[in-house]
């Protein structure tokens, strides 16, 4: 018996979080593993015609790793009866088309909402009580604080859990996400009796232990609404973090965590997939309560830690713009980045290049991927085969400082890096003036890559829609106009004098295009220099375009 269960846990370790390297790495079938991945929509998955359907497009549409609810209604339609036909199907399905699969437990919350849990425990509100606003109005929201909520709701997940390790024995389920957007709305917290009673308890003494013991490395909206200088255990609420907001957020944040921390610590005894969970963002200018208050959210992560433990990682729903903030809050100690639900976009496949890149994420996915298109044109269909081919590569410089994210929308157009005594330029492609689209007044294309430093004076340059150019640090800004022959535009004056006297000239000599192999080296393709290099100025690919540069690069790689 010891040794069977010896092999089983052995087994079940081939997917899991590496966090010896110098970035915490994502390791499935024992290599690390970017999830280029596609969630779908919220009732997707309720039939097995349409994921037989839908399945096959996910793999023409270059997806490693397909995101599915796993409903609760559907999967204990009768209380005690269970049905994991659903779940068998997504499964298999997976597997015919070279998919992996990240379940998504619509258990007691989705988007906050209890609409999930099954009738017969909607039904049921005397003995699985609702949460309520202040006011006393029940909502439709199961409250935190019931021993039955949990009890039924974690009963289901256990049995819904131990059906899926019985059929995966091949790790096609990599990773669980418990609830989705967990949050209350209408007012921060919940105020029905059962919860007031664990709220006059007051602060907890190991959320005061966490916060005293990592003051100075606390988020600055836990630190700002600190009241004292040391939290001591009962405490109260409003004493310890002063605004009402404020303290009713927090409590209901570390109670929302403590039971998905419950749920999480079962699931940990059974496998070693990763778990984690989503957060629907506290954006445009919204209270708690008008958005999910209490939420896995950036400024509450200290929070969510110290409760929920067994998580692996806390991730964002990214819907609004200020893609680049959103995601730069969750970059913070002991958390792993990745995006499980973002906005479909044409730039979804920069923006997946981008996190990668610039905060070492373990990947990206776009909501309602099936709605998505499919066809060998598509940006995001070039750049999730592109990042597959590099993912060997790039794996390799998460965590080394020697690689940048790069995106550019609407509100970002160029940005600026200073390495090996260079200032690097980067830019939008259409701030140059050769693509007619760039003028006739249509909405400039999301794009994005990674620049990556090799060595000292050598980079590779990778993604869509990027300009880059390489100037000495300590010279001025080449701000002249130039047409598109590479002269100086009609009329325009230039400023040569003032460039020269800087301590060197930089430029670049032929760029090469290279494709990457399996092990993470790459070959040569085909050669740009004098007009695709405008004279050794920059390097550049087009918005249709994902490729693969690297400038200063002789015939012979």
């Amino acid at each position: 018996m010891f040794f069977l269960l010896t092999v089983a846990m052995t087994l079940a370790a081939k997917v899991h979080i590496d966090r010896e390297h110098m970035a915490p790495r994502f390791i499935v079938d024992n290599k690390p593993m970017l999830i280029l991945g596609g969630e779908l929509g919220n009732s997707s998955a309720t039939c097995a015609e349409d994921i037989a359907a839908i399945f096959p497009k996910l793999n023409r549409m270059g997806l490693n790793t397909v995101l599915v609810p796993a409903y609760w209604d559907l999967i204990e339609p009768v209380e005690g009866e269970f049905d994991f036909t659903l779940t068998d199907d997504v499964i298999s399905e997976a597997r015919l088309n070279n998919l992996r699969v990240i379940f998504l437990w619509f258990g007691a919350w989705k988007n906050s909402m209890s609409c999930y849990a099954p009738l017969w425990f909607k039904n049921d509100y005397k003995k699985y009580p609702r949460a309520r606003t202040r006011g006393g109005e029940p909502l439709e929201i199961a409250s935190a604080f019931s021993p039955e909520v949990f009890a039924a709701d974690s009963t289901a997940f256990s049995r819904w859990l131990d059906h899926v390790d019985s059929v995966d024995n091949d790790d096609t389920v990599i990773a669980i996400q418990i609830e989705n957007e967990i949050g209350m709305l209408e007012d921060a917290r919940d105020h029905s009796e059962l919860a007031d009673k664990i709220y006059n308890k007051g602060v907890p003494a190991p959320l005061c232990e966490y916060i005293n013991k990592n003051r100075d490395k606390l988020h600055p909206h836990i630190l700002s609404s600190l009241k004292v200088k040391r939290l001591v255990p009962g405490m109260s609420w409003n004493d310890a973090f002063g605004d009402e907001t404020d303290s009713d957020e927090i409590f209901m944040a570390w109670n929302y965590a403590g039971y998905v921390e419950r749920l999480a610590r079962h699931a940990k005894s059974k496998s070693s997939r990763p778990l984690y969970v989503n957060a629907a963002m506290d954006s445009r200018g919204r209270r708690a309560g008008q958005y999910p208050s209490a939420g896995p959210l950036a400024k509450l992560t200290d929070v969510w830690m110290a409760a929920a433990p067994s998580l692996d990682f806390l991730s964002p729903d990214i819907y609004d713009s200020g893609i680049t903030d959103w995601i730069a809050g969750y970059d913070r100690p002991g958390n792993i980045v990745f995006v499980p639900e973002i906005k479909r976009s044409r730039g979804n496949a920069a923006q997946a290049f981008y996190a990668i890149g610039e905060h070492d994420a373990i990947g990206l996915s776009p909501f309602s991927i099936e709605n998505g298109d499919d066809s060998a044109e598509s940006p995001n269909v070039k750049g999730y085969e592109l990042m597959k081919q590099m993912t060997p590569f790039v794996v390799t410089k998460q965590g080394t400082g020697d690689m940048n994210g790069l995106y550019f929308d609407a509100d970002s157009l160029t940005r600026t890096l200073d390495r090996d005594g260079m200032r690097i330029t980067v830019s939008h492609y259409f701030t140059l003036p050769w693509d007619p689209r760039s003028k006739d007044g249509s909405r400039w294309p999301e794009v994005g890559g990674v620049i990556i430093r090799v060595a000292p004076m050598e980079y590779i340059i990778a993604g869509s829609g990027l300009v880059v150019k390489f100037e000495d640090s300590g010279s001025d800004t080449d701000v002249s106009v130039r047409g598109e022959d590479g002269f100086a535009a009609q009329g325009a004056e230039t400023s040569s004098q003032k460039r020269w006297k800087s301590r060197r000239k930089i430029g670049i000599g032929p760029v090469a295009e290279v494709r990457f192999k399996q092990d993470g080296s790459f070959e040569p393709v085909r050669y740009f220099n004098g007009d695709e290099t405008h004279q050794g100025r920059h390097v550049r690919i087009g918005v249709d375009d994902f490729k693969v540069k690297i400038p200063n690069r002789s015939a012979k790689l």
